[in-house]
């Protein structure tokens, strides 16, 4: 997903551990306000804020400071890179005793737990070992995976061996291992957007990687046009549009296998892995957009949507609140087709839309 002002901004995906590196300012002035656009780099790949306010009222080094707090907070935390963090200490517990985490960990699995019961497990955090042994995270094996490597992870796989105890997380197995990095994005995005808010920042915008939230307006003072990357072979350089959103406010995160891959043995595997079966998903989806009223609960139903067929998504945002998603289909004769849940008016959309 990208988002789209005078000229396009692209995502550019690094694929390097967590990481927090420079940070650039832009400024630009309107009539009323001054818009200030930061970028820089954390999580693997790259960063945008853009936000306007009168700038006698702010004190932008102060903004910087605690942006970058809640940078390393959620890395610290979270990433299964840094074998220092909560989740790497947790992921290495072998008990079943209980294990005292951050408010941080405990919001993210209680977000995490409830997409998975509605999903019946499609969405699933215990998957570590199995992304590992198909070449994804720190730790990844080498070749294909084997179908009694595969049965091995998956008996101490299920989101339902873990329990949330107050400020403690409790393994049914003590194998087993969680990877928050289908919805921690999500979450940081989310958690830098209410610091903003709380500074009293009403015209905003935070991107983290193509997971956004925004309120009010751009510094045109228009509505934030949200761009939908389409989708290209990996071979593909070419980068284009398969329609926009024009929201004022709201949260909007895309999931897709064209852009996470690894070679394995010359196999092109997408990082979507179904958690039932343990394999890649098998799907004429070629990505989901989900728009909501979190970058958190967006970001965990795009990867959840992803590893179901179209029809069987549709039926799951139909029934939930503040849930709406975009899915770009490819046909039997290779043409693309894009299919809308819910209120949404989408822009120079590139394809039709698909027949039910």
């Amino acid at each position: 997903m990208i988002v789209l002002a005078k000229f396009i901004f692209l995502k550019t995906i690094i694929k390097a551990q967590l990481m927090l590196g420079l940070l650039f300012f832009f400024v630009s002035c309107d009539n009323q306000n001054t818009f200030f656009d930061l970028k820089g780099y954390t999580m693997g790949t790259s960063y945008s804020i853009k936000f306007g306010a009168p700038s006698n009222e702010l004190n932008i080094d102060l903004i910087d400071k605690g942006i970058d707090s809640i940078l390393i907070s959620v890395n610290q935390e979270m990433s299964t890179w840094d074998p220092k963090s909560t989740i790497s200490k947790f992921n290495n517990w072998h008990s079943t005793e209980p294990f005292e985490v951050s408010s941080l960990v405990i919001d993210v699995m209680f977000a995490a737990l409830d997409v998975s019961k509605k999903t019946e497990g499609k969405f699933d955090v215990t998957v570590y070992d199995l992304m590992s042994l198909w070449g994804f995270g720190p730790n990844p094996a080498t070749g294909l995976p084997k179908k009694n490597e595969l049965e091995k992870v998956l008996s101490i796989t299920g989101y339902e061996k873990i329990k949330i105890i107050d400020r403690f997380l409790v393994k049914k197995n003590e194998r087993i291992k969680i990877d928050l990095n289908s919805i921690a994005k999500g979450q940081c995005v989310d958690l830098i957007f209410s610091y903003l808010k709380l500074k009293g920042i009403q015209n905003l915008f935070v991107e983290i990687g193509g997971e956004v939230r925004f309120s009010g307006k751009n510094k045109n003072n228009q509505d934030w046009a949200i761009g939908i990357e389409d989708v290209h072979s990996e071979t593909s350089r070419v980068k284009t549009i398969l329609g926009v959103l024009s929201l004022d406010n709201g949260a909007v995160a895309t999931s897709g296998n064209y852009r996470n891959i690894v070679d394995i043995d010359g196999n092109i595997i997408g990082h979507t892995i179904n958690p039932k079966t343990g394999y890649p998903v098998q799907t004429n989806l070629l990505s989901v957009t989900v728009i909501s009223n979190s970058c958190m609960r967006a970001d965990a139903w795009a990867t959840a949507l992803m590893t179901m067929t179209y029809r069987e998504g549709k039926r799951l945002v139909e029934n939930e609140e503040n849930l709406k998603a975009v899915w770009l289909i490819k046909l039997e004769d290779d043409s693309k087709r894009i299919a809308v849940e819910g209120d949404l008016h989408l822009k120079n959309q590139r394809y039709s839309f698909f027949k039910n």
